[in-house]
């Protein structure tokens, strides 16, 4: 399996790459190709726009690559989606889209138009994460057939799993999937308790996603202060922004930006 790794956010460092180069060596049959493209800086992000766009593009197309593995998250996947979305041929449409964070914005709008195969994962950036080789080998684990890695509460239940900051970003665009019948998993971090809150409102009066299954909660982690104390546990929050939108709260769920964070394929997986 060859596995090409892209930036579509922000850039990554070669000593990333090397380190996670030499854990998919380990692992038989499987090599990665890095695009040059993951190691570009302009500003914030890993290249222009359209260099990060064409790196994409040409990873999604090449027949020789059989899954698109995103270096890390940040910010910078949404600005290039106009410039994909008409350019991805039927050997795009064969592969399997992997990483989590900002990569949502792709998997989203990918999954929106049936385009291979959508992955929440863990990324190459997690291997600077305490014990990030776990999160790593998890993912090129599933990519060859080792599913012990699995969200374990899918349940044959179609499902899917964003960061809220970024759903809430794609609701009211073209790109947001259509989730009718799905379980949406979120998580989020580095955000206040009343950023959480403000999102979650955006999630409950979003018309396109009146047809939720449920929701259920990942790992809200390094929440940021709130000036006053904000005072509503999330336990709290989650269900009642649940009820608004009308559909229900479903419990717990094992994602998050952490090495605990487990694998969830977009729909029945």
């Amino acid at each position: 399996m060859r596995i090409g790794i892209v930036a579509p956010a922000r850039p990554i460092d070669q000593s990333v790459a090397a380190q996670v180069q030499a854990i998919a060596a380990t692992c038989p049959g499987v090599e990665l190709v890095v695009s040059p493209q993951c190691f570009l800086s302009e500003g914030h992000f890993a290249g222009p726009d359209a260099v990060r766009a064409e790196a994409f593009v040409a990873m999604a197309n090449d027949p020789a690559i059989d899954a698109i593995w995103c270096a890390r998250g940040g910010y910078g996947s949404n600005r290039i989606l106009h410039m994909i979305a008409d350019r991805l041929g039927p050997t795009a449409g064969r592969k399997t889209y992997l990483g989590y964070s900002d990569f949502g914005f792709m998997l989203g709008a990918l999954y929106a138009r049936r385009i291979g195969r959508q992955v929440h994962a863990p990324m190459p950036i997690d291997i600077n994460r305490d014990g990030g080789e776990a999160a790593v080998r998890r993912t090129l684990g599933w990519l060859t057939g080792d599913h012990s890695g699995l969200e374990p509460g899918l349940a044959g239940r179609p499902a899917a799993a964003f960061n809220l900051s970024i759903i809430s970003a794609l609701v009211g665009t073209p790109w947001l999937p259509d989730l009718a019948d799905h379980v949406l998993l979120i998580e989020d971090v580095s955000e206040p308790l009343y950023r959480i809150d403000r999102m979650l409102f955006q999630l409950a009066q979003a018309t396109q996603l009146k047809g939720l299954a449920g929701i259920r909660l990942g790992r809200i982690s390094d929440v940021q202060p709130n000036d006053p104390p904000w005072g509503e546990a999330l336990s709290v929050m989650l269900p009642r922004w649940c009820a608004e939108l009308g559909v229900p709260f479903l419990g717990e769920a094992d994602i998050g930006h952490d090495v605990g964070n487990k694998i969830v394929p977009f729909g029945l997986g």
